[in-house]
């Protein structure tokens, strides 16, 4: 008997650290982030040097390492997922909650979207300060350049990653 056949479709994703994180793993978080508990991983590698960058000073040991992996996009219909294409207004509650700690909505295996990285620190405080609406929030994140962020937020998700290595010193 024949089985059927599926394609895998890889994305390449990356993970910024002070360490290499060949086994990735959810550990309990010291601080409330964008979109929750989970592994942090984005599609862009500059946003991953930037991110190891950050965290090599931080904690002031290691190195500033960028891990790749390879990613297994059947997760996508195989996983509960949360994708945000756009920083809309479900974005910006969703990352309020999270950020405040004070999210107890539905859990996901991955979530997928806009990251609020430090560039958009700033509006993201006003706007949790009460100094600007949601309309001017939203008004002030569309002309920011946002990368993306793909969280995964449970074990079975993490099954869907292969790590592959880090970059070379060079390409940092």
């Amino acid at each position: 008997m024949i089985g059927s056949l599926v394609e895998v479709k890889l994305m390449i994703i990356y993970h910024g650290s002070n360490v290499e994180v060949s086994e990735p793993e959810l550990i309990p978080q010291n601080r409330f982030l964008d979109f929750g508990f989970g592994f942090y991983t984005t599609t862009n590698k500059m946003q991953a040097i930037g991110f190891a960058e950050k965290v090599y000073r931080r904690k002031q040991s290691g190195g500033k390492i960028v891990n790749i992996y390879e990613f297994d996009e059947n997760a996508f219909s195989e996983c509960s997922v949360l994708k945000f294409e756009n920083p809309d207004e479900a974005w910006l509650d969703f990352v309020s909650d999270n950020r405040s700690g004070s999210y107890d909505g539905k859990r996901y295996d991955l979530i997928y979207g806009p990251v609020a990285d430090d560039d958009v620190y700033t509006t993201f405080a006003l706007y949790t300060a009460g100094v600007l609406t949601k309309d001017q929030t939203l008004e002030a994140l569309k002309i920011k350049k946002l990368y993306n962020q793909l969280v995964f937020s449970t074990e079975k998700a993490l099954k869907y990653i292969e790590f592959k290595g880090t970059l070379n010193e060079g390409e940092l």
